[in-house]
């Protein structure tokens, strides 16, 4: 007599389809990095010192941004006015982030917790964010001076908006099931806020504070470009106005690095506080 097949046994070969993973796609990370930086110098380097196809001024070689790059590190190691420069800029942005982060994460409250917010604020929010924000510039430097603080102001009126979008989806984030779990154990509304919608929310409110991250620095240098000040924006102003574009190149290249510590500074808190969500890939930065 034959024994019955047992069910959790596979009767035949596994017919699962995986999909094929393309060449480009099993190049090691650091690897298409550096090559994709290689492809990148060589075709600047040949369209600007080979073949002269691209006049200096308008683009330099990069032997010649490396100059200034070499230049502008020396002028920071030694403290001399260009360090001052950069943490004047490093304090327009870090109080600009932060001033961003508050009015833009209790605004997102208010919008996804109450019908006013939503019906009433929202409409007055996406206006506002629609407008041309260089435009500001000049009110904001008449209120506040030719001081740093015009400069907060405008870089945290930029990077508001996305907290605020964030912030409102992520209360949004939790499931009916759960809301109607927390109101039949009778907790608050408070309560259910506090301990369900923000740490639901927490994966959407760290993607506005990155994109906040980077438009933070899209203000600074604004505000330090059409207001004056002591600041990279400044310097970069400067050079271009005596139209020395390595230098120009080498103090972009100095504050990129300046926006990526911020960036990644909140990657890194994502990842201590929202380490629970299996949703972020791996490896990836965002």
């Amino acid at each position: 007599m034959t024994a019955a097949p047992d069910p959790a046994t596979p009767s035949g070969p596994d017919t699962t389809w995986v999909e094929r993973e393309a060449f480009i796609d099993r190049i090691p990370r650091w690897v298409a990095m550096l090559g994709l930086a290689v492809v990148v110098i060589g075709i600047w380097d040949l369209a600007t010192a080979r073949m002269g196809w691209v006049s200096p001024i308008i683009l330099p070689s990069p032997m010649e941004t490396l100059e200034d790059l070499v230049f502008v590190g020396k002028n920071l190691l030694t403290g001399d006015y260009m360090l001052q420069a950069l943490w004047t800029t490093t304090r327009t942005v870090f109080w600009a982030f932060l001033i961003a982060t508050g009015i833009g994460f209790s605004l997102g409250v208010l919008v996804g917790e109450t019908k006013f917010g939503e019906r009433a604020v929202m409409p007055y929010l996406v206006a506002i964010d629609t407008m041309p924000k260089v435009a500001f510039a000049p009110l904001f430097i008449a209120w506040l001076g030719f001081d740093i603080s015009s400069k907060v102001a405008l870089a945290a009126f930029i990077a508001t908006f996305p907290i605020v979008v964030s912030t409102a989806a992520g209360l949004y984030a939790a499931g009916e099931n759960e809301r109607m779990l927390f109101k039949a154990m009778g907790a608050t509304r408070w309560q259910t806020l506090l301990r369900l919608k923000l740490p639901t929310g927490l994966p959407h409110i760290f993607t506005g504070l990155k994109i906040a991250s980077v438009g933070v620095m899209a203000g600074a240098i604004t505000g330090e470009f059409l207001g004056g000040g002591q600041g990279f924006g400044a310097l970069i102003r400067q050079s271009a106005s005596q139209m020395d574009t390595p230098r120009v190149f080498a103090l972009i290249l100095y504050l990129s690095l300046l926006g990526l510590a911020l960036y990644f500074t909140v990657v890194w808190m994502q990842k201590k506080l929202v380490f629970w969500n299996k949703a972020d890939r791996p490896g990836g930065v965002m």
